[in-house]
C-alpha cells in the first residue's frame, strides 16, 4: 500500500478548493464581440492619452474640446468595462454608454464644424472624428447594432 506525500499544490488545492474555470459562450467572448471589445479598449487608452497630454500641456488654447476629449475618453472606457462584462446589467451599462457615445460624436461634429472658434484643438470626436479616421462616427453605430443583435432575452434578466 502506497501513500502519496501531499505536495504544495495539493495542500492549497485542499486549503483553498479547485478552481473552477467556467468557459464562456456568450457573444462577448469570441469573434466579433471581441474584435468590438479591442477597438474600444484602443479608443479608451488613445482618447485617456490624448486628453490626459492635452490637460496638462494645452489646456488653456482649447479648454472646451479638451474637456470633451477627456469625456469621450470616459465614455470610451466605461463603454470597454460593460461590453466586456457579462449579464443584463452591464449589457444596459453599454447600452447607454454606446448610445451617449453617439449622440456625442453627433453632437460634437456638428458643433465642430458650425463653431469651428470653439475648437481650436480638435477632440476626438470634433468633425465627427475626421481626426481618427472617422472610426468615432462609425464604432457607436456598429456597437450599437451588435448590442442589439446580442442582448439578453428577457426571460433571463
Amino acid at each position: 500500500m502506497s501513500v502519496s506525500k501531499p505536495t504544495e499544490h495539493n495542500a492549497l488545492q485542499q486549503r483553498f478548493g479547485h478552481r473552477v474555470r467556467k468557459q464562456r459562450r456568450d457573444a462577448k467572448s469570441s469573434g466579433f464581440g471581441r474584435l468590438i471589445i479591442v477597438i474600444y479598449g484602443v479608443f479608451s487608452l488613445s482618447a485617456g492619452v490624448r486628453s490626459v497630454y492635452q490637460l496638462g500641456t494645452e489646456f488653456s488654447a482649447a479648454p472646451f474640446a479638451i474637456i470633451l476629449s477627456t469625456i469621450s475618453a470616459v465614455i470610451y472606457v466605461i463603454a470597454t468595462v460593460a461590453l466586456s462584462r457579462t449579464g443584463p446589467g452591464w449589457h444596459r451599462v453599454a447600452w447607454i454608454a454606446v448610445w451617449i457615445e453617439m449622440i456625442g460624436v453627433l453632437a460634437v461634429g456638428l458643433l465642430s464644424v458650425m463653431a469651428r472658434d470653439l475648437f481650436p484643438k480638435a477632440s476626438v470626436w470634433s468633425h465627427f472624428g475626421a481626426g481618427y479616421g472617422y472610426v468615432p462616427l462609425v464604432l457607436p453605430m456598429i456597437g450599437l447594432i451588435w448590442l442589439w443583435r446580442t442582448r439578453p432575452n428577457h426571460s433571463n434578466g
